[in-house]
């Protein structure tokens, strides 16, 4: 399914008017990342392709909201937005070949630790057939410009604090983080081979409005409003390094527009910078939204890890980056956010 204007359409105003920007492919686009990264592309006026298969891990209406707000902005701001709903194993990529593309930003996988002890098929069918695929179209179409998301947890528990790209990752505690590192070893495999130039972004805990109804932020903060009760892992005392989805995206937008060209396959930690511990985050949620949580203190789960932390120094090198917002900012937006969503008064 194509929605916005059809391919054809666009490509007719394509030989009308010259495109000034770049073209960029978004996979994973109604997801909670690409959402947020369609939207910083559009407002900088480049042509945005979505690709999302909408599959019901977790809320489909959500997606659907999120793809309603991208419309709304890309006609807001003047821009084009064309969006498959198309899986990753599909015939899509026939279509896509058709069109000029410039820059990759790959970030559809099916996502979650714990679900990925339950279901490994469908993190081996899309996490790495799915991301073959992508390898295959990025060589094909010989793209200057590709990243893809990877993940913290692919260092597991060995790895030094604070976790640095050159750490050994050999010992994942996941399936899910297995798929992600595997990920790594495809895109390096493809530059040595077929000369396919990559950068491999290892996200850190991320949130924000629009978050994934899956992750504990937006359980949290559901649960507050709801009256349910939480089970907190490891007590409380686990460590995350929570990173605002708008500190992530200028990260990948940064990388993706700075003078430094894209060279071999790189792998890079994209994060605040600063753990904390949930039973902190947990009191955050309590006191920004005004409702005391009905908790259930159980031990970690299989596959998690008891602290994360990003060492961001390289990423800064590329592009400056260095995160603008802190926890306390972070989640007061986000609460308001989901208020304002779910239409809840106070």
């Amino acid at each position: 399914m194509i929605t916005s204007v059809s391919v054809k359409e666009k490509e007719s105003l394509k030989k009308q008017k010259h495109r000034a920007m770049a073209r960029v492919l978004i996979t994973g686009a109604a997801g909670f990342i690409g959402m947020h990264t369609t939207l910083r592309f559009l407002k900088e006026g480049f042509d945005v392709i979505g690709l999302d298969n909408m599959n019901d891990y977790y809320s489909v209406d959500l997606k659907r909201d999120r793809l309603d707000e991208i419309h709304r902005f890309s006609m807001k701001v003047d821009a084009s937005f064309i969006m498959y709903e198309k899986d990753l194993n599909s015939d899509v990529w026939s279509s896509l070949e058709k069109l000029e593309i410039d820059i990759v930003i790959h970030l559809a996988a099916q996502a979650g630790v714990r679900y990925s002890i339950e279901n490994p098929n469908a993190y081996l069918y899309s996490n790495i057939l799915g991301f073959q695929k992508v390898l295959e179209f990025v060589e094909l179409k010989k793209i200057s410009y590709f990243c893809y998301a990877s993940s913290s947890s692919v260092y597991g528990k060995n790895s030094p604090q604070p976790f640095s790209e050159n750490a050994p990752c050999n010992k994942p505690e996941s399936y899910y983080a297995a798929t992600k590192k595997a990920n790594e070893l495809m895109a390096y495999s493809y530059y040595k081979t077929k000369q396919v130039h990559s950068v491999g972004l290892r996200f850190f805990t991320v949130y924000g409005p629009w978050g994934r109804p899956d992750m504990a932020p937006l359980i949290f903060t559901n649960a507050a409003y709801s009256g349910e009760e939480i089970k907190v892992f490891n007590h409380g005392n686990q460590k995350r390094d929570f990173t605002f989805i708008d500190d992530i995206v200028e990260g990948v937008f940064n990388l993706v527009n700075s003078k430094h060209a894209f060279s071999g396959a790189e792998v890079l930690n994209i994060g605040y910078g600063k753990p904390s511990t949930l039973g902190k985050f947990i009191e955050l949620i309590e006191d920004y939204s005004g409702r005391k949580l009905d908790k259930i203190f159980v031990e970690a789960q299989r596959g998690d890890v008891a602290e994360t932390y990003a060492n961001t120094a390289r990423l800064f090198e590329l592009t400056g980056y260095s995160p603008q917002v802190n926890l306390e900012k972070g989640l007061k937006e986000t609460i308001k956010w989901y208020k304002d969503h779910y239409k809840i008064e106070q």
